[in-house]
């Protein structure tokens, strides 16, 4: 089975974090221009704080009334949130986002952050990666295969 790093590759470096200090609304606004449902929320050093996703709006801003212009991410960010290194297996982060019910994990080396593996990404992989198995199992089948 592949591993974090597997899926980092393939989706490139990008890194998109705020800080904790930026408005819900330009939050989301953000999200909408890169097209992606979480963000990383950074200090000025580039250390994690938290995570917001767009269950995080849903539940956190919209159910209690509250406005996205006036309310700060770091209010309704997730503290702390579960992160993974890039060693870990694509096994290990669907079995976490399986328990704790949750489809964005930061990956964290030694401190750094590398990047973020959702359950989209996952799920790619996984079917990629059966792909490849199915076509290789063939080869073999029907005897296409290098000696």
């Amino acid at each position: 089975m592949g591993k974090v790093k597997n899926i980092l590759q393939a989706k490139g470096g990008s890194i998109v974090s705020v800080e904790p200090g930026i408005t819900v609304y330009k939050a989301i606004e953000l999200m909408s221009e890169k097209n992606i449902s979480s963000l990383l929320i950074t200090d000025s050093g580039g250390k994690l704080l938290g995570i917001f996703t767009e269950r995080d709006y849903a539940r956190k801003l919209i159910l209690k009334g509250k406005s996205s212009k006036d309310t700060l991410i770091k209010e309704l960010m997730t503290q702390n949130p579960i992160t993974v290194s890039s060693d870990n297996t694509i096994e290990d982060c669907m079995k976490i986002m399986t328990d704790k019910q949750i489809r964005h994990l930061p990956v964290v080396d030694s401190g750094a952050i590398k990047g973020m593996v959702s359950i989209g990404d996952l799920v790619r992989f996984i079917i990629e990666e059966q792909k490849g198995i199915i076509e290789n199992l063939e080869q073999y089948i029907t005897g296409h295969h290098g000696s």
